[in-house]
């Protein structure tokens, strides 16, 4: 593999994007962050977005740190509670977003969705830069036409996407070319899992509803579990390496979805980067 290609790989995960989930225990593995990570904050309804906005201002005053709060669409009661949060965002120097529809059953006010949000956005000038999410697998509650309709609504008041986890190389490939072939032109980070303990990592993933990309995981679970003693995504990104290469699928790098193991998944990172040469050869 030619040189530039092994510094593209390199440079895909630098800066790393690592996201975290606002609960117990998170502070104890912050200090794992390197300094120049880009950290995106989930929200819940079982948390609220105070929750995001509270642990997204304590990450910012990290100065080298940049800071993305998840911003659920359900979870917002209305245009004013919109302007607030945008309002407590600049005032800790918080310049971008990423924006997710929300597990909530009922919506807290009239956004069921991203699109009417990112309209809501535009409508009071946020001069933030916003993120959306693809999925490569079926939403668990959104059909798949709507996944795909709506991504050109979406795109005009965007600035990226990040794919939902996909343990199946293949699937995530064919869907970043299905996308581009529509035409939506936006960069995509591709969302791997982290270094995870593996009986943890299958719950979130059934409990987020990406079923059919767990039984190809557990094709390959007795094997992983033995070798490493718990889940590394290493074959996911020597599956997706020619899509990460390839200039039209337009792959600017990986989203790391840590569910709160930063330090095993940091240490991941690190340690691929420093293999990547040997591996790929």
């Amino acid at each position: 593999m030619p040189d530039t290609e092994h510094q593209k790989i390199r440079a895909s995960f630098a800066p790393p994007r690592f996201e975290i989930i606002p609960m117990k225990g998170v502070e104890q593995e912050l200090q794992y962050l390197p300094d120049d990570a880009i950290v995106t904050v989930t929200s819940s309804p079982t948390k609220g977005l105070d929750a995001t906005l509270a642990l997204a201002s304590l990450l910012r005053s990290r100065q080298h740190l940049r800071v993305v709060p998840h911003i659920a669409a359900r979870m917002v009661a209305d245009t004013v509670h919109l302007k607030d949060i945008v309002q407590q965002l600049t005032d800790i120097g918080i310049d971008e977003v990423f924006l997710v529809a929300g597990d909530a059953e009922v919506p807290a006010g009239p956004f069921d969705g991203t699109v009417p949000l990112l309209h809501a956005l535009a409508d009071i000038g946020h001069g933030l830069r916003v993120g959306i999410t693809g999925y490569p697998e079926s939403h668990s509650f959104i059909p798949d036409d709507t996944t795909i309709r709506v991504m050109h609504e979406k795109e005009p008041h965007a600035s990226y996407i990040v794919s939902q986890i996909c343990y199946d190389p293949q699937v995530t490939a064919r869907w970043i070319a299905a996308v581009r072939a529509r035409g939506t032109q936006l960069p995509i980070y591709i969302g791997l899992p982290g270094a995870v303990d593996l009986p943890k990592l299958v719950r979130i993933s059934l409990r987020v509803g990406i079923g059919d990309s767990v039984r190809y995981l557990r094709k390959q679970a007795g094997s992983v579990a033995k070798l490493v003693g718990g889940y590394r995504p290493d074959a996911l990104v020597e599956g997706l390496i020619p899509t990460l290469l390839d200039p039209e699928m337009k792959v600017y790098g990986w989203h790391l979805f840590t569910f709160n193991e930063i330090r095993r998944t940091e240490a991941w990172r690190q340690d691929l980067i420093n293999r990547y040469p040997r591996m790929l050869q």
